[in-house]
């Protein structure tokens, strides 16, 4: 009996050994489940986005990155309906300073985004310290067919030109680029557009002629070049490299009067059950290697100002301190004020005609 109470206490020690040998064998072969990181964001040139930012930190963290996509206005409206999900937004200044002043956004911790530090000032907190970076710099500039277009346009005048009659796309007043048209059309009138709207609009009107579309989106104007729709259109430079696929010729001018800033930012969302996940996020996209990888492929003009970019990659994009110097900036504030208003005005006495 004795014999048989031994036997039974090895068999049993055995037992737990082995179970314990297989639950261990069990843990380390186990990959913990990624987590989900939902990011609000535009749908153009997604495949390369993909590749050079979204894949790497997947894979990096342990990611799997969830895309809601729309243009700006559309996932505002959105964001402001149903917060819960996102965690992380893409916008143009002109609608995240409109999203920090609903309190959608969180407050950052810059502790987690040592990569601010490499990024241009004017890109670092845009909008107010702890609120998101700016990614990416762009500039408002004109693109033309000098297949068509015989004569070099090299400044915002040449627009007015009556040889451009029935050639020209530029920007809705209800996209980003909008408020900069009008900040153009100012400058023409010889006015501060601030309290001098009248003015504007008018020199607006005088264009009208020259005008064959307001476009919603730029991803309109590769086919309206390549059908020979348009032969010049106005637009954010980030835009330039779809346009060149459809008409390989075509020029991007920084007109000779200068330009004014456009700032792409990211933000964490209010509520955001990932916020350091998404601080990490933000920190990967601001990286040299990142920024470098998109503004090769000319996606989108580095804000990180140690990405070295050769003349013909840094082509139509706004890139290098000498050039980002020169850009105008623009009082999104006060544009916020009055964007209602001009977008009212717009309709009545600009678009109705198109």
């Amino acid at each position: 009996m004795k014999k048989l109470s031994i036997l039974l206490a090895s068999v049993l020690t055995a037992t737990t050994l082995l179970v314990g040998c297989g639950s261990k064998e069990a843990s380390t072969n186990t990959k913990e489940e990624p987590k989900t990181l939902t990011i609000s964001t535009w749908g153009f040139n997604e495949d390369l986005l993909k590749k050079n930012i979204y894949e790497p930190f997947e894979k990096k963290y342990n990611v799997k990155i969830v895309l809601e996509k729309g243009n700006n206005g559309e996932r505002l409206t959105k964001l402001k309906q149903k917060k819960e999900g996102i965690d992380l937004i893409y916008l143009a200044d002109l609608y995240s300073m409109q999203g920090i002043k609903e309190g959608l956004f969180e407050k950052i911790n810059t502790a987690n985004i040592p990569n601010l530090n490499n990024v241009y000032d004017l890109a670092k907190a845009p909008q107010g310290e702890g609120y998101g970076p700016a990614y990416t710099i762009n500039s408002l500039g004109i693109v033309y067919d000098p297949e068509v277009i015989k004569t070099p346009i090299t400044s915002w005048a040449d627009l007015w030109k009556p040889e451009l009659k029935g050639k020209i796309a530029i920007p809705d007043i209800t996209v980003t680029a909008g408020p900069l048209m009008m900040m153009v059309a100012g400058d023409q009138a010889g006015v501060d557009i601030k309290g001098n709207e009248a003015k504007a609009f008018d020199k607006m009107k005088q264009l009208a002629p020259s005008v064959v579309k307001y476009y919603g989106k730029s991803s309109e104007l590769a086919n309206m070049f390549n059908q020979g729709e348009i032969a010049v259109a106005v637009i954010q430079d980030f835009a330039y490299g779809n346009i060149l696929k459809a008409c390989p010729g075509a020029k991007f001018v920084t007109p000779a009067e200068g330009s004014y800033v456009g700032l792409n930012t990211i933000n964490v969302v209010k509520g955001s059950r990932n916020k350091e996940l998404a601080e990490k996020f933000i920190d990967f996209a601001l990286s040299e290697e990142v920024q470098t990888a998109t503004g090769k492929a000319k996606v989108e003009a580095p804000s990180n100002k140690n990405v070295k970019l050769t003349e013909e990659e840094a082509k139509g994009q706004t890139y290098g301190e000498e050039m980002i110097k020169k850009l105008k900036s623009v009082n999104w504030q006060y544009v916020n004020e009055v964007n209602k208003q001009w977008i009212d005005t717009w309709n009545k006495e600009i678009s109705s005609g198109k």
